[in-house]
């Protein structure tokens, strides 16, 4: 074994592990608690072993605590005592926890705090809401303080007795709400919902108040000229809704000029963008290239030429693909050609730093890179626009906000909350800073994992990495893992799954001790594949 290190607590994988889990129940049940008989190998295998899911504690390479975790029917219990189900309260899914074992030298230490929790993130995960144990009669005082609540007869045998007992997760919470707090917090590396400060979160959970609160009215206002600033844009309207939301408003505002335009494609979210002007019957031409293709400026200048467009709708930060778009460049053409240029910035603004001086319309989001909750979007926009109730539904009427001083609907005093604490952080450019540091820090490590990286160089935006895996590899597979890991990254979204791309995100309140956990993890999965034999 290797020296020891921090314990860490994790969903057991590979052939090393699978055999200290063998060891480790021989020691534990043949020779500590005499379950089953000795055997020469001294390894003892579950029979119910390719059914189990092992968390397990590690000090350096070694596990020192396991237990396994089951949904199967039947469960062991059920062989034993009948259908428990009887037993139990009804309506919860269940699963039982066998073969709690933790090394003598580790007995008086953290490890049996981190398994328990790790049990209860895993079960969250999962969704379970109830397990069932044999529980030994040596330990009951123990699993009695946990909150357990025994039924039936005793199970085993007379030199190793067990008690059924059961546990749900507000039995839990209840009992012990200090040891069902969290052990190691959730890492999240998802492009949104992001890893909140504590600050942001607190904010959040102030007593709502009402939007016609004049401390509320102030709280937006403020906020308000904080994202104009940020924006370099003149003008902002605070929406109750998600990016989407803006950029639907942004096309119902396209639509009040009556012109024809040119939308701009290379990723999942510019295809957005064309299904929204079709939606809204603009007169548009796509230019759709491939997804994390740069865009070609002359042939979106000669496009406008040819067209005669009036407007260019485009994502300045494409999120499926990790492209930074040039803004500079398609200003200079929108400035060239006399059009008014659109922008989705839902995943730029926070990101890095953007001018939306001569920008006629964009969009943001609270949830992405300014590290607020999700929930409230903007629409950034360069003239004043006015009402038009015979032509655009209320909530999508720009000129309807402006006109009621932006809260024209029933806000949210939370999430303004939140985005209030938020946007302090951009007072300095830190937060751009931190970003590249943390994407300068996080690219070559994947290099060096022999890991393709779909955008990188200077065309990248710093807040996501795209890895499109080769085939041989499970993106679903890996992102699995490391969810029950405890890790977050981004690779369930239906554009991502169907081209086997996994995305790590940096736009929350992360570090680079946080990657380099996340990356440790990341090697060991794939440098061993699952295997579960005996």
């Amino acid at each position: 074994m290797s020296t020891a290190g921090p314990v860490q607590f994790r969903v057991a994988t590979g052939a090393s592990e699978y055999e200290q889990i063998f060891q480790l129940g021989y020691d534990t049940f043949v020779e500590e608690i005499p379950q089953h008989p000795s055997n020469g190998h001294r390894r003892h295998v579950d029979r119910f072993h390719d059914e189990n899911t092992y968390l397990v504690a590690v000090e350096g390479d070694s596990v020192v605590g396991m237990i396994a975790v089951r949904d199967q029917r039947p469960f062991s219990l059920d062989l034993k005592l009948g259908n428990v189900d009887a037993h139990l309260p009804p309506g919860r899914r269940v699963c039982e926890l066998r073969l709690l074992a933790v090394r003598p030298t580790h007995r008086k230490t953290a490890v049996f705090r981190g398994l328990v929790d790790l049990v209860v993130r895993y079960g969250r995960a999962q969704g379970y809401d109830l397990a069932i144990i044999s529980g030994t009669l040596r330990q009951a005082k123990l699993y009695g303080h946990l909150g357990f609540t025994p039924f039936g007869p005793l199970v085993g045998t007379d030199e190793a007795p067990f008690q059924p007992m059961f546990l749900t997760i507000e039995q839990f919470e209840e009992r012990l709400p200090v040891l069902a707090a969290p052990y190691r917090e959730t890492l999240n590396f998802l492009p949104g919902p992001v890893m909140l400060s504590q600050d942001v979160r607190q904010a959040f959970e102030r007593p709502p108040v009402s939007h016609r609160n004049e401390q509320f009215k102030t709280e937006f206002r403020r906020i308000k000229s904080r994202l104009c600033e940020l924006a370099g844009a003149p003008r902002v309207e605070i929406l109750l809704g998600s990016g989407t939301l803006a950029n639907d408003v942004v096309g119902a505002q396209i639509s009040l000029l009556d012109a024809p335009g040119l939308v701009l494609s290379n990723g999942e979210f510019g295809e957005r963008l064309i299904d929204q002007a079709t939606r809204f019957r603009l007169p548009h031409e796509a230019l759709s290239l491939e997804w994390g293709e740069a865009f070609d400026y002359d042939a979106i200048d000669a496009a406008v030429a040819r067209t005669g467009a009036k407007w260019i709708w485009a994502v300045a930060s494409e999120t499926s693909t990790g492209m930074l778009n040039d803004i500079e460049a398609l200003k200079a053409i929108a400035r060239r050609h006399d059009v008014r240029l659109c922008l989705d910035c839902v995943s730029a603004i926070g990101a890095v730093p953007i001018d939306l001086t001569g920008v006629y319309l964009a969009s943001g989001a609270s949830g992405k890179a300014l590290a607020a909750l999700p929930g409230l979007s903007f629409v950034f926009y360069e003239d004043d626009v006015m009402p038009e109730p015979s032509r655009l539904p209320r909530y999508l009427d720009l000129g309807y906000y402006a006109e009621k001083d932006g809260i024209p609907f029933t806000h949210s005093s939370n999430l303004i909350a939140a985005l209030d604490v938020a946007l302090r952080r951009f007072d300095t450019n830190e937060p751009f800073e931190h970003v590249a540091s943390l994407s300068s820090w996080v690219r070559p490590r994947l290099r060096e994992m022999a890991l393709p990286i779909l955008v990188d160089g200077p065309a990248a935006t710093p807040c996501i990495v795209t890895i499109p895996l080769p085939r041989e590899v499970s993106a679903m597979a890996i992102g699995d893992t490391l969810q029950q890991h405890g890790m977050l990254v981004s690779y369930q979204s239906e554009y991502l799954a169907s081209r086997n791309w996994l995305q790590i995100g940096l736009m929350g309140h992360c570090s680079t001790a946080h990657l380099d956990q996340l990356l440790t993890v990341m090697a060991r999965v794939l440098a061993t594949p699952v295997d579960k034999s005996a």
